[in-house]
């Protein structure tokens, strides 16, 4: 039987929503030696941030917006994390397909202007604009080449299936995130070793709030807890989240926007490592690139009122798959192809009456609010995009600080996530790393690799408490039953969910088949049987 605890845990900060800008808010207040809470009612990372389009970017069609603030913080945090979260994300070349010279000349004027525009066209000139500014707002802490441009003899030389109407593509690089989940969860364990007195709780769901004391509830019963300050980081949930604490509000307009993976090897083999990133008919932008061994195609972008409703509908995967034919239409996508297909809410500002959802700013700002009959503060983290959450997070926190009467002691601007901590920037330091632990723990290279690609330089915590030979997992070898078992003991599992849609990749690849769930249910649940006894006997 749950217990109902009677005493209210005081706190500075509370946070309610644990996706990624929840998650890197609580780690920039706890470097500041704030005492914190974040509660989620999923799991780190479960929502909107568990269903983007996994990239570091900084917004090359914001531009057309005229959103140069948005776009230039975009970049100087997309280059920062190639350093600050080297074994997570990566450089990864993209291609814009050209097919005119002047096209989109006037339709990109008037967007600028605020004058509804559609293009369905972005010629050579607009292109080489756009890249050329994109070069010039990112050359703080550049680590990736500059732009250039290739003509059509170019194309056919390094990728010729590219449709004939092609004239010309931009070449340049942003970064791929190879799995985001982890990072908000590492953003999350490093919160609490900065401040042991923090903590983050999953899987926790918000029963109300009275006199500035929240009343939530766990897997472990029921708490009360007070701070100063609260900080609703909901994402698409935010006016949800208010309704909780007694406040009704109207901030959020989601957009819904959905992806495909898929299992295509002619086409992985033509994109050759590289983003295809284009303009569709309809004025759309979407993208095609190589995800772990499959493609990821995306995005739709779509209002939707209920975030809890989304899903990628049949309609949607139809279009993804059709807009690949408009840039490779000899190779063609059949629904045989589709692995999975996911979907999230953008957690974008309320813009009732604007009859396109993909004009409405993607930039962050903060509603100032206060719980009923109290004096308490309720900043509301608004917008924001996977890329600025450093940026949103150090914002959120200065707001924070300011109502607890603190000064900030430390930037986050540099600061080393999780596994980035201590991991070697250059390939030839990840080769000199492999060989080490290959030899240190006689594990193949291959396999060794497999792992520092997913843990960094924190896979040492996994290896030294291997005892032996690792045992494949049930129909997904590429991950070790002792292996799945150090993420259940070491990283907040609650559900299988947990583990193959988030601490693992194994469900967005589409391998989370019947006897993966099962196999993945034994071992949590083994671990869960053993964390309880231990829990009776230290008792």
């Amino acid at each position: 039987m749950h217990e109902i605890s009677a005493t209210v845990e005081e706190y500075d900060v509370i946070i309610l929503g644990a996706g990624i800008n929840g998650c890197g808010t609580f780690r920039d207040l706890c470097a500041q030696g704030v005492r914190c809470l974040m509660i989620e009612r999923d799991d780190y990372c479960a929502g909107a941030s568990a269903a983007s389009s996994r990239l570091m970017h900084g917004g090359l069609k914001y531009l057309e917006t005229g959103e140069f603030r948005l776009v230039r913080e975009s970049l100087y945090e997309r280059n920062m994390l190639l350093t600050t979260a080297a074994h997570l994300v990566l450089p990864l070349e993209c291609l814009v397909p050209v097919r005119s010279h002047f096209g989109g000349v006037i339709g990109s004027v008037a967007r600028f202007l605020r004058i509804k525009a559609t293009i369905r066209d972005r010629g050579t000139l607009i292109t080489k604009l756009g890249l050329a500014l994109y070069d010039l707002y990112g050359r703080k802490l550049r680590r990736m080449p500059a732009h250039r441009m290739l003509s059509r003899r170019g194309i056919d030389r390094e990728m010729p299936q590219l449709g004939p109407d092609i004239i010309a593509v931009g070449v340049y690089f942003e970064g791929q995130i190879t799995h985001a989940e982890r990072l908000g969860l590492e953003l999350a364990l490093d919160g609490e070793a900065l401040n042991p007195s923090s903590r983050s709780v999953t899987h926790a769901e918000i029963l109300g709030c009275d006199g500035g004391v929240l009343r939530w509830r766990d897997r472990d019963g029921e708490h009360l807890s007070r701070a100063k300050v609260i900080i609703n980081a909901g994402g698409a949930w935010i006016d949800a989240v208010n309704h909780r604490l007694g406040i009704e509000t109207r901030l959020m307009g989601g957009s819904r926007g959905s992806h495909l993976v898929i299992d295509h090897p002619e086409l992985f083999a033509e994109l050759d490592g590289c983003m295809v990133y284009f303009g569709t008919a309809d004025g759309r932008v979407n993208l095609i690139y190589p995800f772990a061994d499959k493609i990821l195609v995306g995005s739709t972008d779509i209002a939707q009122d209920d975030p809890d409703l989304a899903e990628c509908s049949e309609t949607e995967e139809t279009y993804l798959r059709e807009a690949v034919r408009e840039v490779f239409p000899n190779l063609i996508v059949k629904p045989s192809h589709v692995m999975y297909r996911f979907c999230g809410v953008r957690p974008l500002p309320r813009a009732d009456g604007t009859e396109d959802i993909g004009l409405v700013t993607r930039d962050h700002s903060i509603a100032r609010l206060n719980l009923p009959n109290s004096s308490t503060p309720v900043l509301c983290l608004i917008g924001g995009k996977w890329t600025t959450f450093r940026a949103f997070s150090a914002q959120a926190t200065d707001e924070a600080l300011k109502f607890l009467g603190q000064s900030r002691r430390i930037s986050t601007a540099g600061m080393a996530i999780g596994g980035a901590r201590d991991f070697p920037l250059s390939e030839a330091g990840r080769a000199e790393l492999t060989q080490e632990l290959a030899q240190r723990f006689g594990l193949p290279k291959q396999r060794i690799e497999a792992l520092i690609a997913r843990y960094g330089s924190r896979v040492r915590e996994y290896l030294d408490h291997l005892s032996g030979p690792e045992t494949p997992l049930a129909d997904c070898p590429e991950y070790s039953v002792e292996e799945i078992a150090h993420i259940c003991r070491t990283e907040r599992v609650q559900t299988v969910d947990d583990v193959l849609r988030r601490r693992t990749l194994i469900s967005l690849r589409g391998m989370s088949t019947d006897e993966v769930r099962q196999a993945v249910s034994a071992i949590l649940d083994r671990i869960m049987q053993d964390g309880h006894k231990r829990a009776v006997f230290n008792g």
